[in-house]
């Protein structure tokens, strides 16, 4: 087993509860996408996921660690193999992007190698293979804040692919890109954790990326689980009731100042 919530529950040190008694199962290699309006507990998930936040109540277990009482070295050994892809990367400004990719590696690599992986730049060859993959192979020795927020998600993408890890969380990951190199993205990453046998927890607004590309759709709203259906059986009635009350259509502004536009699928679809 992958993943196994049972009855989890958390709650932010406001009162606030995100995530409210949810289990859930994930079996090896499975690819998943969370689905559910703004606010509905999926970041929190996946967090819970990548034993970023420990839950209030509940057992969870993640790759075979069960989440009680686990100390530090065991919780380290855990994260280096789990990919954590962010909607806006937490990428330094002035690092490369050569660096930011090859941090996916650094739990792997000797004390030494992580170090010099900082002044000198390491697996040249490895990291212009993973970023010709997204799109971005003549960006090698670029500042991450020369690029757009789209790139810098595809940085992220890259990074995940060069850490080559046993599961992939995906957090929006493509929300500021156009749909074709959404799904041109999103194609990448099933067919890199295809390839090795991992699995791929994805949380995506595009909800018709989500059913393209996934078998296994979850819907979450106020924390809890809507249903977990395969792709062809979620209907437009589940989709209307999942995102009552929120526009299908709905255009903000990024942390870039960028016009983003969720591509939900219309209720009426």
């Amino acid at each position: 087993m992958s993943v196994h919530f049972e009855q989890i529950s958390y709650e932010h040190p406001n009162g606030f509860k995100a995530i409210s008694e949810l289990s859930l199962q994930v079996q090896p290699g499975e690819h998943i996408a969370l689905i559910g309006p703004s606010g509905a507990g999926k970041t929190t998930l996946l967090s819970l996921i990548g034993t970023r936040l420990q839950p209030t109540t509940g057992s969870l277990t993640v790759l075979g660690q069960h989440m009680v009482d686990v100390d530090n070295s065991a919780l380290c050994q855990l994260r280096k193999r789990i990919a954590f892809i962010y909607q806006h990367p937490p990428m330094p400004p002035r690092q490369r992007v050569i660096t930011a990719v090859t941090a996916g590696r650094l739990g792997h690599w000797p004390v030494w190698k992580s170090l010099a992986s900082l002044f000198y730049p390491m697996d040249i060859l490895g990291v212009s293979e993973v970023l010709s993959r997204v799109q971005l192979s003549d960006k090698l020795f670029d500042l991450c804040d020369q690029l757009s927020g789209g790139q810098l998600q595809r940085v992220g993408i890259a990074r995940a692919l060069y850490q080559q890890s046993e599961l992939i969380l995906a957090d929006e990951p493509v929300s500021a890109l156009d749909p074709g190199l959404a799904l041109a993205m999103v194609e990448v990453l099933k067919k890199e954790a295809g390839s090795r046998g991992a699995t791929l927890v994805a949380s995506l607004h595009a909800v018709d990326l989500a059913l393209k590309c996934f078998e296994r759709i979850v819907g979450i709203r106020d924390g809890k689980i809507v249903f977990d259906l395969p792709a062809h059986k979620v209907t437009s009635l589940m989709l209307e009731d999942l995102y009552a009350n929120e526009s299908p259509l709905n255009t903000t502004k990024n942390k870039y100042g960028e016009d983003s536009k969720d591509n939900m699928v219309s209720p009426s679809m």
